[in-house]
């Protein structure tokens, strides 16, 4: 089945990494463990929490309980570069990031398989919830499709929506064809150390983080007016009968509204947030609905429904369109059907992808909740695989 390659598992210390490594010990391949170190710094991180040394420990029981050859990297360095410093460019740029997709695209299936291939490996094996297959192209080309996971609850398959198709030739998801509950059963019928160990939370090899805290490591907190916009605002304003209009979020002006709060930092704060806000005296809950990185403010809607909330469209510049499958990128004045998501777990939404030279937009058949940008628009084909991306411009 792996013709004599030799194959390297991202070893993690949880139980998915775990079972992928014991299956692919089962069906004979040749298989070590390797466990990243991405992060040591606990400033900002929540005590208890993805603490690496604890990581460590159970990743070596794990190896040690299948058999299997263990080998230790510290890709920090490499983590922080490509990773952390991204983070904290887009956040005070006034943008949301993705730290996890970039984890996956940069240090996963780049740094760490370098390492990996290094130490004799031919492919490397994480514990993620999706699928790869093997197919040809029109040209007769090997072409490799990235697949939602077979457990809809827990598909992973957005936050691998940058790889390419190099790094998906060298990539296995042995664990993708199962429900969570089957790989906690698994685990605990071979008796592994992490068969009950709890999910990672939070940032990607990071953990759960108090963000403002974790930012404020570069980022200085910078006290703002917090205006409240009133849905009596949206009567008066024409609505965009234009792809390019639906896909511009609204510009507010302090005067727009009225101050209610004082915030430490537009920068700490991201479209539909609700927590941390701190203000009182509504009967429904405030969010986040806009934001001004360069005047410090941070605009307010109340409640689920508010109008300032939702976007029939969006925009991705055309350097930050990216095709997992090439042979399928589209040209301009193309357009597709497609099922879009832009945020992980987000349910898959019904929409039409138009490739305009200036810009691929995203029109979608309902409006959208929360579009942030920096975050990623993934874009997917009606049986589940994954063919682009894009980072959300604004």
């Amino acid at each position: 089945m792996f013709d004599g390659k030799k194959i390297a598992v991202g070893l993690s210390g949880g139980v998915d990494s775990s079972v992928a490594a014991l299956l692919l010990k089962e069906q004979g391949a040749d298989v070590f463990a390797i466990f990243m170190q991405n992060w040591n710094d606990s400033t900002g991180t929540l005590h208890g929490d993805c603490e690496w040394e604890e990581e460590l420990s159970v990743a070596r029981m794990v190896a040690k309980k299948i058999g299997i050859p263990f080998h230790f990297v510290d890709l920090s360095g490499e983590y922080r570069k490509r990773v952390v410093d991204y983070m904290f460019k887009e956040y005070e740029a006034g943008r949301t990031p993705n730290p996890d997709v970039l984890c996956n695209s940069e240090i996963k299936f780049d740094a760490f398989l370098e390492h990996a291939r290094r130490l004799g490996a031919d492919m490397v094996a994480t514990g993620h919830y999706c699928r790869r297959e093997q197919t040809t192209d029109a040209a007769g080309n090997t072409v490799y499709r990235l697949l939602a996971g077979t457990d809809t609850n827990k598909d992973q398959s957005y936050f691998l929506c940058q790889l390419n198709q190099e790094q998906l030739s060298r990539a296995l998801f042995p664990i993708g064809h199962l429900t969570k509950p089957e790989v906690r059963e698994i685990a605990r019928k071979a008796g592994l150390p992490s068969a009950e160990k709890k999910d990672s939370q939070g940032i990607c090899f990071v953990g759960k983080v108090d963000l403002p805290v974790f930012l404020q490591q570069q980022l200085k907190a910078r006290e703002g007016d917090a205006v409240e916009i009133f849905r009596d605002f949206y009567e008066g304003l024409p609505q965009p009968d234009t792809l390019e209009a639906m896909a511009e979020p609204i510009l507010y002006r302090k005067g727009d509204g009225k101050v209610v709060g004082r915030h430490i930092g537009a920068q700490f704060y991201t479209i539909g947030q609700r927590h941390g806000l701190n203000i009182g005296g509504h009967k429904e809950p405030l969010f986040v609905i806009a934001k001004d990185a360069k005047e410090n403010i941070i605009y307010l809607g109340e409640g689920q429904s508010h109008p300032g909330l939702y976007r029939r469209a969006l925009g991705i510049l055309p350097e930050d369109v990216h095709w997992i499958r090439p042979d399928l990128a589209m040209q301009p004045g193309e357009e597709r059907d497609a099922m879009v998501r832009i945020r992980y777990r987000q349910p898959l939404q019904k929409a039409r992808l138009i490739c305009r030279p200036e810009k691929m937009y995203i029109l979608f058949e309902n409006p959208q909740r929360g579009v942030t940008a920096g975050q990623f628009a993934a874009w997917y084909t009606e049986d589940g695989e994954l063919t682009g991306s894009g980072a959300i411009e604004k």
